[in-house]
């Protein structure tokens, strides 16, 4: 028995059909996903736009190499995971756990940088709450409650994207696991295939997620 059919549940006809209904599955997930971000996008845009001046002024404080970085590293991760998919469906697994592996890497230190941005928010005091706090460095003409707003926007836009990395981080470790053990092949590699989707969808939020809080002008 081959490897696909060994992994068809009982509900489906053949294997590709188990895996048509799974990536159907993805992307209607990744569809919520979209409308669950979007409503946050929402609510950024048009605070910005009733506060255009203080929201300039919370993205000057801002640590742009930090998130230039941080988008260098998801889009090379997102990189290594389509090649990754790409190994096992060429039947390479050796190659899609070492590519695996480096995904992996690459979504730790993007949690890093971000682990060190908050670090160095909490020492700014540019947390919202009782301790807030812009410093003497700051345009006088803004309210600091609008710049408040915006930081407020950043930890929790950011904030849930760290947690769809962290998710994801712990998913790619799973399958590096389950394709070192060959559990994969170009015969069956449907967990890889929606790991790599929703992988994807975490490196695209962040790409609208730096320009419109790291580039405002």
């Amino acid at each position: 028995m081959s490897t696909a059919n060994t992994h068809v549940a009982h509900h489906y006809d053949d294997a590709e059909q188990q895996f048509d209904a799974a990536r159907l599955g993805m992307w209607i997930f990744l569809a919520t996903e979209v409308m669950f971000f979007g409503g946050m996008f929402t609510g950024y845009t048009t605070c910005r736009f009733m506060y255009p001046a203080a929201f300039a002024e919370g993205s000057s404080h801002m640590q742009l190499l930090a998130g230039t970085l941080n988008t260098a590293v998801l889009l090379l991760s997102s990189l290594t995971m389509a090649l990754a998919v790409r190994s096992v469906q060429v039947n390479r697994p050796a190659v899609a756990v070492r590519l695996l592996m480096v995904t992996l890497v690459l979504g730790f230190v993007f949690l890093g940088i971000k682990g060190y941005e908050y670090a160095t928010k909490f020492a700014e005091h540019h947390v919202p709450g009782a301790a807030f706090s812009l410093g003497e460095a700051h345009n006088p003409a803004v309210n600091p409650q609008h710049v408040e707003l915006f930081f407020a926007f950043y930890f929790l836009l950011t904030g849930f994207h760290a947690l769809h990395m962290l998710i994801g981080v712990t998913i790619v470790a799973i399958v590096a696991v389950q394709t070192w053990r060959g559990q994969f092949s170009s015969a069956y590699f449907t967990p890889l295939e929606i790991t790599g989707l929703y992988w994807h969808f975490v490196d695209i939020v962040w790409v609208f997620l730096f320009p419109l809080l790291y580039l405002i002008h």
